[in-house]
């Protein structure tokens, strides 16, 4: 078995500063550092590190060769993976001594992949197959009923959330994974015990993950509940913790392993990812994990 990620691939470029630039302000970066980053790419990642027979499908521009190199070296099949004459989608972060970002965020080449591109990269699955989506690229309902026309079995994480996503055939999805902020924005209920019922309510037959960071993780598979307390360690950079969880949950699933030891293994893995700086470089392997 294995996963076909079609998600986004992204340049982060971070400017660390004295202050936020003002309106009209000019002023000079005290550092500047270049990342590889994206949702689709970091959860890729976590994937392959996890143990699972990872694709990556996506786009970028002819400036993306390193983010090709990020998830080669991580053991991900990159060959799904189009290049445009668009530039990649990056972002431009702004970080303050105080810690305080402000980030401009251009989709690119993840907001131009084609019908024939889309086609092409599931073509490469087979009936039983997982895929992993977020909401990071373009044509994302298109995707969702061409990969269940295919016998696909669907994963999704909506996030950035925004209105649209409430439009697209979410009755097809098999395994939805959201913080407790998106899980609000779905279903319009601030406690997340409340809205975990009603995603059980509306999509009977998916599995659903809430993730509350610190708190830990709530999830609803088969009629039953399960909850998993966090990990108590010392947090530098809580950046790609959501997507290490997502990737080990799915890589552990697909192993057919129960929920409370993928949900408890995504936990190990999300906790040693936030004692560490950084995104894709902060996702352990699998063997850290289980140590």
């Amino acid at each position: 078995m294995k996963v076909l990620n079609y998600g986004s691939l992204n340049i982060d470029l971070v400017y660390r500063l004295d202050h936020l630039v003002l309106p009209g302000e000019t002023q000079a970066a005290e550092r500047f550092d270049r990342f590889c980053g994206g949702k689709g790419l970091n959860q890729s990642i976590a994937l392959a590190r996890a143990g699972a027979k990872t694709l990556h499908a996506g786009k970028i521009g002819p400036d993306g060769e390193m983010l090709l190199s990020a998830l080669r070296e991580a053991g991900v099949d990159v060959s799904p993976v189009t290049v445009g004459q668009e530039p990649s989608g990056h972002a431009v972060i702004q970080v303050e001594r105080s810690g305080q970002n402000a980030i401009i965020i251009y989709a690119g080449a993840n907001g131009c992949i084609s019908e024939k591109e889309i086609d092409a990269a599931l073509s490469r699955m087979e009936k039983g197959d997982w895929l992993l989506l977020q909401n990071e690229i373009n044509s994302i309902p298109a995707i969702i009923r061409k990969a269940k026309a295919r016998g696909l079995r669907i994963a999704f994480n909506p996030a950035p959330m925004d209105e649209g996503v409430k439009t697209y055939p979410l009755d097809l999805i098999d395994l939805f994974v959201v913080n407790e902020t998106e899980a609000a924005a779905l279903t319009g209920l601030a406690e997340e015990e409340d809205a975990l019922t009603a995603m059980e309510q509306t999509y009977p037959s998916a599995i659903h993950v809430v993730t509350l960071g610190s708190r830990g993780s709530l999830c609803s598979a088969g009629g039953q509940r399960y909850a998993v307390e966090a990990k108590k360690v010392q947090a530098v950079d809580t950046t790609a913790a959501g997507d290490t969880y997502i990737g080990y949950f799915l890589a552990l699933l697909m192993e057919g392993k129960s929920v409370d030891v993928c949900m408890e293994m995504a936990t190990r893995a999300s906790a040693i990812a936030v004692s560490r700086m950084g995104a894709a470089p902060s996702i352990p392997l699998r063997s850290e994990a289980e140590a």
